[in-house]
Order: structure tokens, then sequence, then C-alpha cells
């Protein structure tokens, strides 16, 4: 109760704030000056509780986010752009890359990557269904070059390579038939650490690509790009 908060401030200050009589309470010399004091600065202090109250219901603050271009454009932007809609006081910074980024050292808020490859002390879950990946190539490509029909004649053609930053080695192309699994190692002219620099060299005719299937089907649609061993 306020009262039991008066008693125990005079307590603490030695003087009496208020005087009391049977039916009446009235501020004291000591109490007048202190209210002074005080009362010009209560309303500061309203607004900053109020303030970290709204802080707990509503979102607000910088989210950090570190995600490869292929996760940000589909996975998370188009949530992302409803949130920001939702929430005017809160602000989103996003860092494109592959490397396996240490999510406390970097400051960020959490990181999407491709695979079960973790940096260190760090956990995961699972946010999207399997990617899953197609090797492409262009016509002009095709009108000097046989279209290669199994895994093993991958290696008699240019292919445009991925280099994972963390690693640094080429990022090995992944085929499944059936039951069996291929980590196949190609060359070509070509390295990338980006997947868009990669499906826009395959565009151009330098060779065959390994990218997600859902980043070429606008191409394969339109012609400019055709698929190579569907069935793997």
């Amino acid at each position: 109760m306020l009262s039991h908060t008066i008693r125990r401030l005079e307590a603490r200050l030695g003087v009496r704030l208020l005087t009391r009589a049977t039916r009446s309470v009235s501020v004291t010399e000591a109490g007048e000056r202190l209210l002074r004091v005080v009362a010009p600065r209560l309303k500061d202090i309203e607004s900053e509780l109020r303030h970290v109250t709204e802080l707990s219901e509503t979102p607000a603050g910088t989210l950090r986010i570190t995600a490869t271009e292929h996760a940000i454009d589909t996975l998370l932007w188009p949530k992302l752009a409803e949130i920001l809609t939702a929430y005017p006081k809160l602000k989103v910074e996003l860092s494109s890359d592959y490397a396996l980024t240490d999510i406390v050292q970097g400051r960020y808020d959490f990181g999407v990557r491709l695979g079960d490859e973790l940096s260190k002390d760090s956990s995961a879950m699972r946010i999207a269904p399997d990617l899953q990946f197609a090797i492409v190539g262009a016509p002009s490509y095709f009108a000097a070059h046989a279209m290669p029909a199994t895994p093993q004649e991958l290696t008699n053609h240019a292919c445009i390579n991925l280099r994972l930053p963390t690693r640094g080695n080429l990022y090995a192309w992944e085929l499944k038939q059936d039951q069996s699994e291929l980590n196949v190692r190609v060359d070509g002219q070509l390295v990338f650490n980006g997947i868009y620099q990669i499906v826009n060299a395959a565009l151009s005719g330098h060779g065959l690509a390994y990218v997600p299937e859902d980043l070429a089907r606008p191409h394969l649609e339109s012609g400019r790009l055709l698929p190579v061993m569907k069935s793997w």
C-alpha cells in the first residue's frame, strides 16, 4: 500500500513527510520540498517504464542474420517482409555469406546454411525440406559438346565450380539414383563463391552448373537452360 511505502521512506530519511490526523493528511515542509524535486521526474520515469514494457510485448531492436544468398531470397525474405510490416520498430540486418560463421563472435542472432555442417559449439534445426539440385547447361554449350549421360562423363566437360569459404575446397556435386550416391569432383575454367554467379555463367554457355532446382527452373521453362542427367 502507498501509506506503507511513505512510512518506509520517512523511516529511511529520518523526517516526517506527511502530517496525519484522524480525518486528514497534509504534506509537511520536508514533504513539499521532496515533491518539488521528484515530481518533474515522475513523468520521465513513467515514460521509461512504459517503454520497457513495450519492449517485452512488441518485437523491437535489431535482428542480425547471416545466410546464403539463396536462403535469403527463398526462405527468409518472404517471411521477413511480412514481419517488418507487422513490427515497424524491428530492424533486420542480413549478411550474405557461405562460410560457417561463428554466430557469437560475429554477433549474429542466427544463421542459415545448406546441409548439416556447423561451426564449433553451434546447434541447428531444420527450417526447410531437402534442397533439390539440378545439373544444367545452355543450348549454346551443347551446340559444341555432347550432353553427358553418366556421372563419369562429367569429367570430360567444362563444369562451373563453387568454392566453400570455410574449408577452401570445391563443392562436390552430390548425385543420387535409386540406392546409389556419388560425390563427383568436376573441373572447369570457372570457380565462384556464389550460386547466382554460377547460373549466370551457365546461361552464357561457359559450362555445366550444379545449382538449386528452383533457381534453375525459370530458365529451364524458358529453354535458356537444358537439364542434364535428369535421372540422377
